[in-house]
């Protein structure tokens, strides 16, 4: 199994931070958001890794370099125009080569960092096309939300309206997939602000009756897009690490 992880994103919302470095970089306790992704492909038994950046963004191959301070082996693939997550992961299909692959993206934080290494288990153990990582949230709006059926996804909506959510449970920015997710996205439309969402193209395979199943991540999780979110991560980080600072 390899892994990609999406890191092409501006990071509007945390400007002026995100004037300086990319958002991806920015510290949560003692490492670099992106660092602490790299490390849970490395609990999972995953070392080959793709980084998908955009164009101008060669602070994440300054700081990462090619993997080996971390065990992995590190291609970057560049993502000319900002068109959806789910273009983001079909930039890095021919590095994939027809291998399964797991997602985290770039700028989330999990905690603990054996939640993928669970989430590929569990794939592997439920023979799923794809899987994805969810746990029930606050605002509906905010997220990717899905409709179950035991451990089965029977649909999904990307940041529906409070009184259209057909559950708490909102998708938490990891995955794992077989290779046919990229027909998937090749057949998947624009969508929400007129990107092409990695949502709809996981909802095709459901529609083609594929085996999505989810997982809720036993852990935190932490979307670092906002000032707010990043010392959020960093208190969590800090107090569960037992930091005197």
């Amino acid at each position: 199994m390899k892994g990609l992880i999406p890191a092409a994103g501006s990071g509007t919302r945390l400007g002026p931070f995100t004037h300086a470095m990319p958002k991806e970089l920015l510290p949560v306790g003692d490492k670099a958001v992106i660092e602490h992704a790299v490390e849970s492909f490395v609990n999972a038994g995953i070392d080959d890794i793709t980084i998908v950046v955009s164009p101008k963004k060669h602070g994440l191959s300054d700081y990462l370099g090619s993997g080996k301070r971390f065990g992995v082996n590190i291609t970057y693939v560049v993502q000319d125009d900002r068109l959806g997550l789910a273009n983001a992961v079909e930039a890095g299909e021919h590095v994939i080569n027809g291998s399964p692959f797991a997602v985290v993206l770039g700028d989330n934080f999990f905690s603990p960092d054996t939640i993928l290494q669970d989430l590929k288990q569990f794939h592997e153990n439920n023979k799923a096309d794809a899987t994805v990582g969810v746990m029930e949230v606050s605002d509906v709006t905010r997220h990717g939300i899905i409709k179950t059926n035991g451990n089965n996804i029977v649909d999904l909506i990307e940041k529906p309206e409070a009184d259209k959510a057909p559950s708490k449970l909102g998708i938490a920015g990891m995955y794992v997939f077989e290779p046919q997710i990229f027909d998937a996205i090749r057949d998947t439309k624009p969508g929400y602000k007129d990107e092409y969402q990695l949502t709809d193209s996981i909802k095709i395979l459901v529609e083609q009756g594929k085996n999505v199943v989810y997982r809720e991540i036993d852990g935190i999780h932490i979307d670092v897009g906002t000032p707010e979110d990043l010392m959020k991560a960093n208190d969590y980080y800090l107090k569960n690490n037992k930091s005197k600072e």
